[in-house]
C-alpha cells in the first residue's frame, strides 16, 4: 500500500513537470521569496532556520524565507515539479522521488545523523536490534523517517520483517507507551525519549545511528533550480550554515530567537525544550557543515531496495551534491 501511494503522489508531481517552467534568476538586489516547506510544526528543532532569518543570514543572501508547516505539503514533489526550489526532506524521499522520475536533487546535509530511535520498556530487556524478533512495536505508520530508522534496525540485527508486528499508531508514540498500550515505540530521538524522560518513565533506547549510517534531512532543491540558479542554492546553503554553527555554538541564544518563531514556545517546559534542541544538535554534527557522506547514500539505497520501495539502485552521482557546501 505505501508503495502504491508514493507512486501515486510522484505521479502527479511528474505531470505537473509537464507544465511547469524553471523559474528564472533573479535580477542583481532582488529579494527572492522562497516557500519552503518543513514538513512538520514549528518547533524549536528548527532553531538553526530561525537563527539565519533572525540575524539576516538569508536576507544578505537576497532570499526572504517563508516557513510552510502544512502537513498535506509535499516539499519533495513540488520541488521536484519545478513549483518551488527547496525543501526539508530525508534521504530516502530523494531516493523515492528520483525513482520515479522526479530530478530532485539533496544539496546540503542538516542532520549528519539519522535522528531515530526505538525505545522500549525495561522489563522487555531489549538491549540490540536482534532483541527486537517477536515484539510489537508502535510507530506511525509505514511510511517516513520512523518507518525506514526501524526496517533498518531490524536489518542491522537481522531480523526480518515478517518476525515482527508493526503496529500503526498515528503519531502517539509518549501516550501509546506511558499507558502502556505499546512497550515497544519508533520515535525521533530528540523529541519523545526527552519527552518521556521528563515524565519520569525509564525505557531502554536503540539510537538508528548507532547502528546505522544513513542519510538524513537536509536542503532538497531540484536539477532545474541548480541549472538556472545555482546562486540562490549556494546563497541557501551559506545562511543556513551560518545559522547551524550559531545554533550549534550558543543554544541558550538559539532557544529565545526560536521563541519568535514558535508561538507556544514560551508557554512550554524550558528545560525540555532546551533538552530537544540540544539532543538535536547532537545529530547535526558540525565539522564540516553541509556535507554529505557518500557511504551513507549507498547504505540508503541498499535499504530502500531491500524495502522493495525502489526497484533498483538509484544513481547516486546525481541524487545528491557537495557541490554547494560552504
Amino acid at each position: 500500500m505505501l508503495k502504491k501511494i508514493v507512486l501515486l503522489m510522484l505521479g502527479l508531481a511528474v505531470g505537473l513537470m509537464g507544465c511547469a517552467s524553471s523559474q528564472s534568476a533573479n535580477e542583481a538586489g532582488e529579494i527572492r521569496k522562497v516557500k519552503l516547506p518543513m514538513g512538520y510544526i514549528p518547533n524549536v528543532q528548527y532553531a538553526p532556520f530561525y537563527v539565519a532569518v533572525d540575524k539576516g543570514y538569508f536576507a544578505e543572501e537576497g532570499i526572504e524565507i517563508q516557513f510552510d508547516y502544512s502537513f498535506e505539503t509535499d516539499g519533495v514533489a513540488l520541488t521536484g515539479a519545478g513549483e518551488i526550489p527547496f525543501a526539508v526532506a530525508s534521504g530516502e524521499q530523494v531516493l523515492l522521488a528520483r525513482s520515479q522520475g522526479l530530478p530532485v536533487v539533496y544539496a546540503f546535509a542538516w542532520y549528519r545523523e539519522f535522528p531515530i530511535s526505538v525505545v522500549a520498556a525495561p522489563e522487555l530487556n531489549i538491549n540490540e536490534p536482534a532483541d527486537l524478533r517477536g515484539k510489537t512495536i508502535g510507530l506511525p505508520g509505514l511510511f517516513g523517517a520512523n518507518y525506514i530508522g526501524l526496517e533498518a534496525l531490524l536489518f542491522s540485527g537481522g531480523v526480518e520483517s515478517s518476525e515482527v508486528k508493526l503496529d500503526a499508531i498515528g503519531f502517539n508514540q509518549v501516550e501509546s507507551f506511558a499507558s502502556g498500550r505499546s512497550g515497544v515505540v519508533a520515535v525521533y530521538a530528540a523529541n519523545e525519549p526527552v519527552v518521556l524522560r521528563s515524565q519520569g518513565f525509564e525505557f531502554t533506547e536503540l539510537r538508528v545511528a548507532d547502528y546505522e549510517q544513513l542519510t538524513a534531512n537536509g536542503i532538497v532543491t531540484s536539477e532545474m533550480t541548480i541549472a538556472n540558479e545555482p546562486d540562490l542554492v549556494r546563497g541557501m546553503a551559506r545562511a543556513f550554515s551560518r545559522g547551524i554553527a550559531d545554533a550549534a555554538a550558543n543554544p541558550e541564544e538559539a532557544y529565545q530567537i526560536s521563541m519568535k518563531f514558535v508561538e507556544n514556545l514560551k508557554d512550554q517546559d524550558k528545560d525540555v525544550q532546551m533538552q530537544v534542541l540540544l539532543t538535536s544538535i547532537e545529530f547535526w554534527g558540525t565539522d564540516h557543515i553541509g556535507y554529505s557522506d557518500p557511504q551513507a547514500w549507498e547504505n540508503m539505497n541498499d535499504l530502500l531496495v531491500k524495502m522493495d520501495l525502489i526497484p533498483a539502485p538509484v544513481d547516486l552521482s546525481k541524487a545528491f551534491t557537495n557541490e554547494f557546501v560552504p
